[in-house]
């Protein structure tokens, strides 16, 4: 491995059993970022770029913090590593940061590992003067993570889940729902998980005709806009999530196509996550 010792990990703690918490040392990054953006880290010189959201920055320290789930072999390969260790390299921030001007009112909708981008975008909200009310959503209660670090810069919050074990049972867009069948009303609803739940919480507000933005999560490679992976349709239009986004206008994305381009790689990544589970001889599953 080929690291480089300005990229350190700094902390290091689980979230639960497959999501970890990483601050990592990138003075460069720290300095600029800003809600939205994100960084894209190697593990080692031959590794795979991946993109991770910027969940927070110190620009004092010079430490950007990252949290990520372990799906496939590069993300295994990050939580292999301990405090002390260092990355290949990290770039950024990327991405176009959020726009939150002019928000007074915010519905923040996160699903699963959402929060995480969503955590950022929130503590924005609240330290500009705007009203945010949370309404959050996972599985079960075993996969909730910052629960009390987002509900903290919320005005009101909701927590949902699929089988009623923490909160209400239900989705992110029963929650929704019910506040705008209330008659509330929104400036913006931001809407950041999986991109299923971003589709149904964007058919929803459509139908009350207000401005639903969504973050997405598409394949990335250079993150430059120059390899094309993280292409998807808005509005008609060929648009690239690394430079363009990752924030679109929800009611103008093709959701359909994102779902299906978001499959491409599926058995490429079966094989690669077997063949790290053959050469650490790690009692892990070797499927994703």
């Amino acid at each position: 491995m080929v690291a480089n010792a300005l990229y350190k990990i700094i902390n290091k703690r689980p979230l639960h059993s497959t999501v970890t918490w990483m601050e990592l040392s990138a003075p460069r990054a720290a300095r600029r970022a800003k809600p939205g953006q994100f960084v894209i880290l190697r593990v080692d010189s031959a590794g795979e770029r991946l993109p991770l959201t910027i969940a927070g920055a110190d620009p004092v320290r010079g430490t950007v913090t990252v949290i990520y789930q372990k799906v496939g072999a590069t993300t295994n390969k990050l939580d292999m590593l301990d405090v002390g260790d260092a990355l290949a390299d990290v770039a950024g921030p990327l991405g176009e940061p959020s726009k939150l001007e002019g928000i007074g009112s915010a519905a923040l909708i996160a699903g699963g590992l959402g929060i995480a981008i969503a955590y950022p975008i929130a503590k924005a909200l609240k330290a500009q003067g705007s009203r945010v009310d949370g309404i959050v959503g996972f599985r079960n209660t075993d996969l909730i993570i910052l629960k009390n670090e987002f509900e903290s810069f919320c005005d009101t919050f909701d927590i949902l889940t699929d089988d009623g074990s923490n909160g209400r049972k239900g989705f992110v867009t029963d929650g929704l729902s019910a506040r705008l069948e209330s008659g509330k009303t929104y400036d913006e609803v931001i809407a950041i998980g999986p991109l299923p739940m971003m589709k149904a919480v964007c058919a929803l507000t459509k139908k009350y005709n207000i401005k639903t933005t969504v973050s997405m999560n598409s394949i990335m490679i250079d993150g430059t806009g120059m390899c094309g992976c993280c292409r998807l349709t808005v509005g008609g239009e060929t648009k690239f999530a690394c430079v363009d986004g990752p924030d679109f206008d929800g009611h103008l994305v093709d959701f359909d196509e994102a779902i299906r381009r978001g499959r491409y790689y599926r058995e490429q990544e079966q094989e690669s996550m077997a063949r790290l589970c053959r050469l650490t001889g790690e009692a892990r599953a070797c499927r994703i």
